[in-house]
């Protein structure tokens, strides 16, 4: 499965320094790239919207507004290619933010963690109105699957299904996706995010978001958390998927452009171990390159 980036504000696609390959897209580079990629053979599309700097706000009004740049996106991508792929939608509001946090923040500065479950109800419903087949918490708020799951229902969409980002660690590969996504952040996410060696509490999230009717959990990062993915996959009743972040992308990348290795086989290498440790879907950059390498 491939996550794209659409940001508004820009004329023409806008390269990614830190991830070779990957694009901010414009509107209309978005539909185009996505039907290319389903064509390829992808299995599902993850869209993430970037907003103008002036368009942040502490709530992360324009991740819900129907004319956000995502909700936006999701809409021409609905209309162009309709059930020929999964559209999933980022449903947290870090890209939105002005203080680039996954939560709506308290009077002293902490995330709010019930406040922010009724903007997630709110993004969730937004994105199934405009053509979300999946929607896709990463917040890691407690609750959050509950309190969407009711929302969706609520608001008539039961058939819209929920990714849910269940263990989702504090980890130092994101770096790159926070040029991607032009965030906003200062200082880390470190209280609401998994410790990465507490594999027992990554474990009872993933458990808690099952108990509150996720249909797919997600393991993130991939390649530092093979274990916890291979327990999960044990565990879990439903799919499971591992997200292969910008940093163990960035990296292969790096080393391939000085030829220490060969891109695809270390690309091929890394999924083949997160499928073997239990993944049904994968989340890579390299999706629609993978997807003709496997043809």
């Amino acid at each position: 499965m491939l996550p794209m980036f659409v940001a508004d504000g820009i004329d023409e696609p806008k390269g990614i320094s830190s991830m070779p390959g990957v694009v901010q897209h414009t509107r209309d580079s978005l539909r185009s790239a996505a039907a290319d990629a389903v064509a390829a053979g992808v299995g599902g599309l993850m869209v993430f919207g970037v907003p103008r700097e002036q368009d942040k706000d502490p709530a992360g009004s324009a991740g819900t507004d129907s004319d956000g740049i995502l909700n936006l996106a999701l809409r021409d991508l609905a209309k162009d290619l309709g059930d020929a792929t999964v559209l999933m939608a980022d449903t947290c509001l870090d890209e939105f933010t002005d203080h680039g946090h996954c939560g709506v923040l308290d009077e002293r500065g902490r995330v709010d963690n019930d406040a922010t479950l009724h903007r997630y109800v709110d993004l969730a419903v937004a994105q199934a109105e405009s053509g979300a087949h999946v929607v896709s918490p990463s917040g890691m708020m407690d609750g959050q699957v509950g309190a969407i799951r009711d929302g969706l229902d609520e608001a008539g969409y039961s058939d819209v299904a929920i990714l849910a980002y269940a263990a989702k660690f504090a980890s130092a590969f994101y770096g790159p996706f926070r040029e991607a996504v032009a965030s906003s952040l200062s200082g880390d996410r470190r209280t609401y995010q998994q410790e990465p060696g507490n594999a027992r509490e990554a474990l009872r999230e993933v458990q808690l978001d099952l108990d509150e009717g996720a249909d797919i959990v997600m393991v993130k990062p991939a390649l530092g958390y093979l274990d916890v993915l291979a327990a999960a996959a044990e565990i879990s009743p439903v799919p499971v998927a591992a997200y292969q972040v910008s940093g163990e992308y960035a990296m292969i990348c790096a080393a391939a452009a000085n030829n220490w290795i060969d891109e695809r086989a270390a690309a091929l290498e890394s999924l083949t171990s997160i499928r073997r440790a239990g993944a049904d879907f994968v989340l890579t950059y390299w999706a629609a390159e993978a997807a003709g390498w496997l043809a």
